[in-house]
């Protein structure tokens, strides 16, 4: 982000540069573009006026835009804009008689001179009243000119800022959603994790103490290695499996669990604690102590494309579907996916209670 907004100033004094230069070059051209005889008085005045439109460039930059046109005080900004302008104008006539007895263009000096924009000497002429010139026109016209590059940059410049902190306070926002909605989902897996085990020390101590010993090693994964906010592929199958072999431990017969994951699968970054609530939801409810039951989870890949099927039996009178259960890990999962892969995610939930399965099929683009 530091290094976007440096990026962004430097552009803004490059694009000021390339305006002034540009001002610069048109004001002063009869130094480059010329052989005659120049007044110092002249040059004067182009200074003069150069100088006056660079101060209303900027007060007009940080003045004007930001307390009148941006708060919406359009009229009144832009009477302060026609008022700005005349005075230039004013001005600049003024520079014209003060600076006698050199006087600008007229219609004979361009016969003597084939270059415009250049002075003749002759002698004082006072100007009775004021009378619009061409000269005033162009003043007019530069003016304006200046004003509205101003206008517009401005313009543009807090459009882009305004923007920048948008994006920033959603990602924020993003950000601490998410890290909500991983605390929840963690000491939800410990919650229910920690059921298990304390099932398994009245049947088997032995196999409760080596359960015991698995999950503080898939805590440590938890608190370690997934707070970069990514992790691997690799990583987060490995932890989908520990987590299966901790469950099986408690297991009978009656229960069948197939898991399909091959041992080629192209590791790339993906979102931790993506995959466990969908097999966590199917240990949970599809796991029968009298009957029997089965759970079955695939995952493929495809180029870029990430594959899980998780299908599981329904316990009686225990139906769960997404939309209305209340685990809080399926439902966090959902708005993570949401969060995380807006538009590059298919999730899809089916449950038929004559075929007693459920069914959970996730696609995840991780281009």
């Amino acid at each position: 982000m530091q290094g976007q907004s440096s990026y962004s100033k430097l552009n803004s004094i490059a694009i000021h540069a390339m305006v002034w230069a540009v001002l610069g070059l048109y004001f002063y051209r009869q130094l480059f573009f010329s052989d005659a005889d120049i007044p110092y008085q002249y040059w004067i005045k182009q200074t003069v006026t150069l100088s006056l439109l660079v101060i209303v460039f900027y007060f007009n930059s940080f003045v004007l835009v930001p307390r009148f046109l941006l708060k919406n005080h359009t009229v009144f900004y832009f009477v302060i804009v026609i008022g700005i302008i005349a005075a230039i104008t004013i001005i600049n006539r003024w520079l014209d008689n003060v600076l006698s007895p050199f006087q600008f263009t007229d219609a004979e000096f361009y016969k003597r001179n084939p270059a415009p924009g250049l002075l003749r000497h002759r002698p004082p002429q006072r100007e009775t009243g004021y009378h619009f010139k061409m000269g005033d026109l162009f003043t007019i016209i530069i003016s304006a000119l200046v004003i509205g590059i101003s206008t517009i940059m401005t313009t543009v410049q807090k459009f882009q800022k305004d923007n920048q902190e948008r994006k920033e306070l959603e990602k924020d926002k993003i950000t601490t959603e998410l890290s909500l909605l991983k605390a929840q989902i963690n000491p939800h897996f410990f919650f229910n994790t920690l059921n298990n085990i304390y099932a398994l020390t009245e049947v088997d101590p032995k196999v409760a103490g080596e359960a015991i010993h698995q999950l503080s090693k898939m805590m440590r994964y938890l608190l370690y290695d997934t707070q970069r906010g990514d992790t691997l592929l690799s990583q987060e199958i490995a932890f989908v499996k520990n987590y299966i072999s901790l469950m099986q431990l408690r297991l009978t017969d009656l229960v069948k669990v197939n898991v399909d994951i091959p041992a080629n699968l192209q590791d790339m970054p993906l979102a931790p604690m993506i995959f466990l609530p969908f097999v966590e939801n199917a240990f949970k409810h599809g796991v029968s102590t009298t009957e029997q039951s089965f759970i079955n989870v695939i995952i493929s890949q495809k180029d870029k494309l990430l594959d899980l099927t998780v299908i599981n039996s329904i316990k009686k009178d225990n139906s769960v579907s997404l939309d209305i259960n209340n685990g809080i890990g399926l439902l966090n999962t959902r708005r993570r996916l949401d969060l995380l892969y807006p538009g590059k995610y298919k999730l899809d939930i089916s449950e038929s209670n004559a075929a007693n399965k459920y069914s959970v099929h996730l696609v995840l683009d991780l281009s």
